[in-house]
């Protein structure tokens, strides 16, 4: 076929744009595992799968749909992957389509195979019905009870709806925000609470990291210390070449003075062993390096810590606890808590789903609609 992939994702768009109220599929039990796995939140994935295998079907008529590794070694086989990265991606972005940022080829139910994915295959994912309507789809396509070109253009269609569902979500929640601007600002013990219910929820590993950052925005002018670029959530201090999870230096310098390390389980001796390590390795000499835990401090490690500073040279380790630091800050910088809250929210929504969910974004904003709304009366 001489049309290329990325035009055959364009016309796929264009046409689930102009049906975007009716499904494509005309049988009722395809529309329905479409619409499954494409708005499935938990695990955004596996719609990559779907986009993926027929485009490829769609490029190439003469592959196996269930086929998408060239290790098969059969002339039907492909290169799903190939696909997913080189085309999938970039298109998804374009669109601000609701799917994993990275290629589903490399999630551990997918990668490393060389089997032909059929029904009957157990991919080990979760959850496993998921996988398993994902299967179902691909081989409805090659017993031909449905087109690849339906099947992506049904696929993109409930990703549209998906995408403009969290857009008006998120209008709606903004706007019910800003009809309290004009209340009482809430208290440093408000926010406190406030956070604390964030913290709560689930999935919310990153959030310490941002709660952080927030405040060294809010009160960079002052203290005359800033935040270098947070990496990617998942991002590996081996492969960034950073102490932590979030680095500090003066305003007009490079020099990293400070750095986070954020942990959601106790801290223990052998963390602080391994930040020694890094320190060593990477040669960067700091003068604090802040473990900040959202579980409770063991003492013994409390006290390990502090004969760091000694055995360092100057370097001071310390463990402290994510409310204790936030609860500290709101009070000693009280004028400056709004422009906290608001950096907050700012960093917050400006995280990519892979590290802050949707769902997660959205409860932020209810919970503190929710409790500003309660000031004003």
């Amino acid at each position: 076929m001489s049309t290329t992939p990325a035009v055959i994702l364009d016309v796929a768009f264009q046409r689930a744009e102009a049906s975007i109220g009716q499904p494509i599929v005309t049988s009722p039990s395809i529309a329905e595992k479409v619409d499954y796995v494409s708005r499935y939140v938990g695990n955004r994935a596996v719609v990559r799968l779907l986009l993926a295998c027929s485009l490829a079907a769609i490029h190439r008529p003469e592959v196996d749909i269930r086929k998408p590794y060239t290790e098969i070694a059969t002339p039907d086989a492909y290169s799903g992957r190939y696909y997913d990265e080189n085309f999938v991606t970039a298109f998804i972005n374009r669109h601000e389509l609701p799917c994993n940022p990275t290629t589903a080829f490399l999630t551990p139910a997918l990668r490393n195979r060389n089997v032909t994915l059929t029904p009957s295959v157990n991919l080990v994912g979760r959850p496993p019905k998921l996988y398993e309507a994902a299967l179902q789809l691909l081989d409805e396509v090659q017993e031909g009870r449905i087109t690849a070109e339906d099947l992506l253009t049904e696929t993109i269609r409930c990703l549209l709806i998906a995408r403009n569902e969290k857009r008006q979500r998120m209008t709606t929640l903004l706007a019910d925000l800003k009809k309290s601007e004009d209340a009482i600002p809430l208290s440093a013990e408000e926010i406190v609470t406030l956070l604390k219910q964030h913290l709560d929820c689930r999935g919310s590993s990153r959030l310490p990291v941002l709660i952080v950052a927030a405040a060294y925005q809010a009160a960079q002018q002052y203290i005359g210390e800033r935040f270098l670029p947070l990496e990617a959530h998942n991002a590996a201090d081996q492969q960034t070449g950073a102490l932590g999870d979030m680095e500090i230096t003066l305003v007009d310098d490079q020099q990293v003075i400070t750095s986070y390390e954020m942990k959601t389980r106790r801290v223990t001796v052998e963390d602080i062993d391994r930040a020694l390590q890094k320190i060593n390795i990477t040669g960067k000499r700091v003068d604090n390096y802040i473990f900040i835990t959202t579980d409770v401090i063991d003492e013994r490690v409390r006290e390990y810590a502090a004969t760091m500073y000694d055995r360092t040279g100057g370097i001071e380790i310390v463990v402290l606890d994510c409310l204790s630091f936030l609860r500290h800050f709101l009070h000693l910088f009280h004028r400056l808590r709004s422009q906290f809250l608001e950096a907050y929210q700012q960093l917050v929504l400006a995280e990519p789903e892979s590290a802050i969910s949707q769902p997660l974004k959205e409860a932020f904003l209810a919970l503190r609609q929710a409790a500003e709304s309660a000031r004003e009366f």
